[in-house]
């Protein structure tokens, strides 16, 4: 039991924080304690996201092997730590400004990485529905934390609905899996595959269990949530949605499809690669015509879905290595962009509007420079360290034989940089209509500069991420 605690250590400290934390604070001036809980819970994060990246070393199971303690899941929770802190950090002049800074905030955030981070070290059914789950019902609450707005409860509302009809959707193909495979735990389920073809009740739980899994990291097309939610969601929390829990249901999926079908990579290869190509082109073309950023962003988050997809769908540990630096990659590009989202207002009121962002580079060089940079690495124009993400992933469709997936990918992003590009147009050639600021707090300057500088000096050796990724490829695909 001792050893099962040890090797579920990090989990177990960050929920006993965020439970002390909350009685705690209940206790005392609850208004008062807002700010500290929000920077006390960001340097618990980076702590954890510390202590996981130095004191780990190979592979441990605890609790019969529910949980799993590999390099895969230490890279994904190293992500999911960092980029929940940067994201809290962001929010605190945002929301304080809105009167929206809750004591409950950090801490729900707190929570929901708690979920995440045993999603991505889950090694049978039921850790993986608990992981999922506590990361859902924090986010249900976060997503709707303007009461007061008719468009964020709505967001809530839309996503808590879709939320339990994909969970009913798992637990269908979770309690037909273990019905065929006689097993919950994910090695179970890998010897009852066998190395021939699934029988076909395991198949209908791995297409319910893919379908449960798409609708967390919105691959279309269940991405029907994403939109609205992203919009409707205070800005903050919609930058939280499009960072950490999707790494954390990134790493669940390919947790999922290797651990539990790795012998089966055949079966549900053609099942990812479909959900890679609807995502990528449905993410492209949406987006074209939307005019407010946070939507914008929505349709983007799916299509870089898809090129993640693309990595898992090459079944290998190239595939997964792609896709892991894909996910750091895409992560830092959406911190930096979500920065720049939180600074635009007019006259002390946040605007999203993508037309008022005409001539600011005129008006705010640094911010719209910076900006520049992330949407061209957003839509992979070399040298950027965007189109090295997705070089990773069509490099791996290639090696895997899905040569016409990687064809389908470079169609998709060519049709992409459009919508990018036409951020960068108005901010340096339109017609200057709304006295729009950019005035960014030090802190959204240092994440925007900071992530656009990183896409530029990023090129040189990935920041040293791609040994630990192939680390933790090498440890998932075995």
């Amino acid at each position: 039991m001792t050893a099962d605690i040890n090797t579920m250590l990090p989990e177990i400290v960050l929920a006993l924080y965020a439970m002390v934390a909350l009685i705690a604070i209940v206790y005392t001036g609850k208004d008062a304690m807002a700010r500290l809980s929000l920077w006390m819970t960001s340097i618990v994060f980076v702590g954890m996201a510390a202590w996981i990246a130095t004191s780990g070393e190979g592979t441990s199971v605890a609790f019969g092997g529910m949980f799993v303690d590999d390099a895969f899941s230490r890279f994904a929770k190293v992500t999911i730590l960092l980029s929940a802190a940067a994201v809290l950090l962001m929010s605190e002049e945002y929301m304080t400004r809105r009167d929206l800074l809750r004591f409950e905030y950090p801490l729900l955030v707190a929570l929901a990485a708690v979920g995440m981070m045993v999603m991505v070290s889950a090694g049978d059914l039921m850790a993986l529905y608990m992981g999922l789950e506590l990361q859902s019902l924090a986010l249900y609450v976060v997503a709707s934390l303007r009461r007061d707005n008719v468009k964020s409860t709505e967001a809530g509302l839309k996503y808590f609905v879709l939320g339990a009809l994909s969970s009913g959707l798992l637990l269908y193909g979770a309690s037909l899996t273990y019905g065929y495979a006689g097993a919950t735990l994910f090695t179970g389920i890998v010897d009852a595959a066998g190395d021939g073809p699934m029988s076909l009740g395991l198949i209908f739980g791995l297409v319910f269990l893919s379908v449960g899994l798409a609708f967390k990291v919105s691959a279309a097309p269940f991405h029907m949530w994403t939109p609205d939610v992203y919009e409707g969601a205070p800005t903050p929390v919609t930058a939280f949605f499009a960072t950490a829990p999707k790494v954390a249901a990134m790493g669940l999926f390919a947790r999922v499809m290797h651990d539990a079908f790795g012998t089966s990579v055949a079966d549900w290869q053609q099942i990812v690669a479909f959900l890679a190509v609807l995502s990528m082109f449905l993410g492209a073309i949406a987006a074209i015509g939307q005019t407010d950023i946070k939507r914008l962003m929505a349709y983007s988050s799916i299509a870089h879905m898809g090129f993640a997809l693309m990595g898992l769908a090459a079944g290998t540990a190239l595939g997964v290595q792609a896709m892991l630096i894909y996910m750091a990659i895409y992560v830092t590009m959406n911190i930096g962009t979500f920065a720049f989202i939180l600074s635009m207002n007019k006259e002390g009121q946040p605007v999203t509007n993508i037309s008022s962002l005409n001539s600011l580079a005129s008006r705010e060089p640094v911010q719209a420079l910076a900006m520049l940079v992330l949407m061209f690495s957003l839509a992979g124009v070399p040298p950027m360290l965007g189109f090295f993400g997705k070089y990773g992933v069509l490099v791996a469709a290639v090696d895997a034989g899905l040569s016409w997936l990687a064809i389908a990918g470079v169609i998709a992003s060519v049709i992409g940089a459009f919508y990018y590009l036409r951020i960068v147009y108005f901010m340096y050639f339109g017609e200057a209509q709304d006295d729009i600021s950019v005035k960014a707090t030090p802190v959204l300057k240092l994440f925007l500069v900071g992530s656009a500088a990183a896409m530029l000096l990023g090129v040189i050796n990935l920041f040293g991420i791609e040994a630990p990724a192939a680390l933790a490829a090498a440890s998932l695909v075995n």
